[in-house]
């Protein structure tokens, strides 16, 4: 519990700094063509870091988790090079061929805009490799259960940002906002380095290395579809009216981030415990643990979703209705949240239930689901958006997400997890069996 209440509060405050940051370059150039330009060059990175990110995150830990410290090491090295150096020439090509994706994922934008998103883009990109490289070394720190200074290093390195931003942000504009954004993970890197320990060559061939690959590859080639939904949002945002691009993402963001908390202090603690119950075939202890986690999750973001209903768009006109922001800004902002409950409440269990299958080696049973249920979710969403606008929009990907947790649920419940009892005591009653025969 204490350790659950200190990254509760270190992940809260490190969102509220990241929501000033954000706060602070919204009321002060408005919602509008830059601050859309902005939020639009984050797609592409946020995408790839999402498919490539999360993944590396759900494998490694359950794997380095379950290491001694002779090899731990030695592949923690490797996995953070590899990594590194993947994302390097990926970033590097998408800055070349920039100005003709660009234009497609925004095509409702006008010329400037776009060429504004452009040099945003190319400005993230270098985000996007930092990013990657810190994705490893939290994998390194969760797999030996210190969570505490991963979130530590996470809100130094935010509050040096929204420091600077409030000194950069006059003279250098929106491009000052991206460029601390880079910043600010590439500080993450550097506080978290000592976490790999001296340095140990790789064993690029270890058997740890070939099992990360064996589970991640059904992610990538899921991911790589299912996740492209930022794209979908950003493509069709971009023909709402200005600033209607900047209100989906901010709403997404405020969820997104409360998520974030909820995550780093019910769900990210519980993978290294599951991951070593799963491995002794402790599957009532395990089933407990899980079924307490979403619990919980879901608790605690039905409770805030309530909060929202109720003081919601006083509290947001409080905190953004200034500056460039209008009170017609902030109403559809209430507007566009409420619609995203699936959002906040589904997504944040959601989190909790695909960590439980992460945790057993089960990549690839969430993977299947979520690329059938995506490929029925898109043209929906797309139906929501030149039906309802960005409200119809949300209100598709509400009904979208709680449909993938129910089936997650259904999935752990009625056959992963009895599944893995029934081989785990058929494994049992040979193993009595070659004994007695002895």
């Amino acid at each position: 519990m204490k350790q659950t209440a200190t990254l509760a509060l270190l992940a809260g405050t490190n969102i509220l700094v990241i929501l000033l940051f954000q706060w602070y370059v919204i009321t002060q150039l408005g919602v509008g063509i830059e601050t859309d330009a902005l939020f639009a060059g984050m797609a592409v990175p946020q995408l790839i870091l999402t498919v490539v990110g999360s993944s590396l995150t759900h494998v490694l830990v359950p794997l380095l988790a379950t290491e001694d410290a002779g090899t731990f090491r030695q592949n923690a090295w490797g996995f953070f090079l590899g990594i590194s150096a993947i994302f390097t020439v990926l970033a590097l090509g998408l800055y070349v061929t920039a100005t003709f994706w660009v234009a497609w994922l925004v095509p409702g934008f006008s010329k400037p805009a776009q060429a504004l998103t452009v040099t945003l883009t190319r400005i993230q990109l270098v985000s996007m490799i930092f990013t990657a490289s810190v994705s490893v070394l939290w994998s390194v720190y969760h797999a030996k259960q210190k969570f505490i200074w991963v979130e530590l290093s996470t809100l130094l390195s935010s509050v040096i940002a929204l420091g600077l931003l409030i000194w950069l942000l006059p003279a250098y504009g929106v491009a000052g906002a991206a460029l601390l954004i880079v910043m600010r993970t590439g500080l993450q890197v550097a506080w978290l380095m000592p976490g790999l320990g001296h340095w140990e060559w790789p064993d690029w061939s270890s058997s740890a290395m070939r099992e990360a690959w064996r589970r991640i590859r059904p992610l990538l080639l899921g991911t790589a579809y299912y996740r492209t939904d930022p794209l979908v949002d950003r493509y069709l945002a971009s023909m709402a009216p200005a600033g209607g691009l900047s209100l989906l993402y901010i709403a997404q963001q405020i969820y997104g981030v409360a998520n974030v908390v909820a995550e780093k202090a019910i769900a990210a603690p519980m993978v290294p415990l599951l991951a070593r119950q799963a491995g002794a075939a402790k599957w009532a202890a395990f089933r407990h643990v899980y079924r307490r986690r979403l619990l919980a999750m879901g608790g605690l973001t039905v409770l805030g979703y309530l909060v929202l209903l109720v003081t919601g768009e006083r509290i947001l006109n409080l905190l953004i209705g200034h500056g460039g922001v209008t009170a017609n800004n902030v109403h559809l902002l209430w507007v566009i949240m409420v619609a995203l409950v699936g959002f906040f409440i589904a997504g944040a269990m959601g989190v909790v239930t695909s960590k439980t299958f992460y945790a057993m080696g089960d990549t690839s049973t969430p993977t299947r689901m979520s690329i059938v249920t995506y490929t029925l979710y898109i043209p929906a969403k797309v139906w929501g958006f030149y039906r309802y606008g960005l409200v119809g929009l949300a209100v598709v990907t509400s009904a979208y997400l709680f449909l993938n947790l129910v089936i997650q649920i259904l999935l752990l419940e009625g056959y992963v997890i009895p599944k893995r009892e029934r081989n785990s005591d058929l494994k049992t009653q040979n193993e009595g069996l070659r004994s007695q025969t002895r």
